[in-house]
């Protein structure tokens, strides 16, 4: 349990206590010895007396000086925390900086405590990991929300559009048609084409027999006109229907070959690939595209906030289970173990050589704009029981050495 403000003040009161009632008690003996002339033996006990006040006084003054002024008297060289603060914030982040912010102190550290394998091991529990995502989701959010939309979306769209400026755009197309031909895609194309086609036929047949009807010459009787459409119309049917049943008919290879042809001349051919480009150029250049590309961080924005947001999204989802792997993979590769560490006694190493005189500013300026009375309050608290004992010694050991002089004086004058 983390101890308080008010369990030390509690405890230095309790201190104080003790060393005023050893001063009281040593001047009460002195005063009662003093009074009462009898045996020698008195007199040891009066110099015992005299002396441990004279140590409890002197002490209870060196320890009072430190923190303030003794019975309130403006002595010199008392009072010396409250007078002298400024001065031992400076000296104090001095001390910090020279002897615990150095490379060596913090390579040593780091070294022995095998941070990359800890990590690894931390990681590698699922609910560490999912904590980890949080952190990292939440410090994502927080980027995105500062960043300026304006100069992001220019960026990215500036990026995308520089990206398809420099992609040729016909041999991309011509290798996507070779996919599709060595994959038979095309063919299937082709069937629904013929299907369609044919069911087109079928839908307009009474509209084409009118067509022909008007087209033909007014001396030709209508029953020929029949039989010249009806001829026309099945033979037409017919080829569609062989066409599409037979996988290896002519039009098929036909057309296989100019399709292949095609793609051959979309990556090779100077003028087609001319003309792609003047095509994308053309599109990328229309205000539709213009506007698609200027919308796409307000997309992706949108996309990542509202992932960033759900517990239950994939982004949260595959981030967990991607740090929980990451984990588990320090912790069987000791050569990646070893990196992490490298890496970690590196940026230590670069962040204590050239920003270690900012942490000692900092605990300067930090004690510089304290209270004096405050921080001297908070020192005392810190270390001021420990330093009632000194009192407490004091009355001890002045006691015991005005014995021992009353004892030499009394054997040897």
């Amino acid at each position: 349990m983390p101890v308080t403000d008010l369990d030390r003040l509690r405890a230095l009161r309790r201190m104080k206590v003790v060393a005023t009632s050893l001063l009281v008690a040593a001047a009460v003996v002195y005063i009662v010895a003093r009074a009462n002339e009898g045996p020698a033996w008195l007199g040891y006990v009066e110099a015992f007396a005299e002396a441990a006040m004279v140590g409890a006084l002197a002490d209870w003054f060196a320890v009072t000086a430190l923190f303030r002024y003794p019975l309130g008297l403006p002595i010199p060289h008392t009072a010396i925390i409250p007078r002298r603060k400024d001065q031992i914030g400076r000296s104090l982040g001095q001390f910090v900086q020279d002897y615990f912010l150095t490379k060596e102190v913090l390579t040593e550290r780091i070294r022995g405590a095998h941070i990359g394998r800890r990590l690894g091991l931390w990681l590698g529990e699922p609910v560490n990991a999912e904590r980890a995502g949080e952190v990292i989701v939440d410090a994502m959010r927080g980027t995105i929300e500062v960043l300026d939309d304006r100069d992001v979306q220019d960026a990215i769209g500036g990026l995308v559009q520089r990206r398809l400026e420099d992609t040729p755009v016909a041999p991309l197309i011509g290798k996507a048609i070779d996919v599709a031909v060595e994959g038979g895609h095309h063919q299937r194309l082709f069937d629904a084409v013929l299907t369609g086609l044919s069911s087109f036929l079928n839908d307009n047949r009474a509209a084409l027999r009118t067509r022909l009807e008007e087209e033909s010459p007014w001396w030709i009787p209508e029953p020929v006109d029949e039989r010249i459409f009806r001829k026309i119309f099945n033979g037409v049917q017919h080829f569609l229907a062989d066409v599409a049943a037979n996988p290896q008919h002519e039009v098929r290879i036909a057309i296989d070959a100019r399709i292949r042809s095609f793609a051959e001349r979309l990556r090779e051919d100077p003028v087609m690939l001319a003309k792609g480009e003047e095509v994308k150029h053309d599109l990328l250049a229309h205000r539709d595209v213009q506007a698609w590309l200027q919308s796409l961080w307000g997309e992706l924005k949108q996309a990542l906030l509202d992932a960033a947001a759900d517990p239950q999204s994939e982004l949260r989802r595959r981030l967990t289970i991607g740090l929980t792997r990451a984990g588990e993979r320090i912790v069987d590769d000791q050569e990646l173990q070893a990196k992490f560490d490298g890496w970690i006694e590196r940026v230590a190493g670069y962040v204590v050589e050239n920003y270690r005189g900012e942490a000692a500013a900092l605990i300067s300026t930090t004690v510089e704009r304290w209270d004096s009375a405050d921080t001297s309050r908070r020192i005392e608290l810190q270390v001021g029981r420990d330093l009632q004992f000194i009192r407490i010694n004091g009355t001890v050991v002045g006691g015991l050495a005005g014995l021992v002089i009353h004892a030499i004086s009394v054997n040897l004058l």
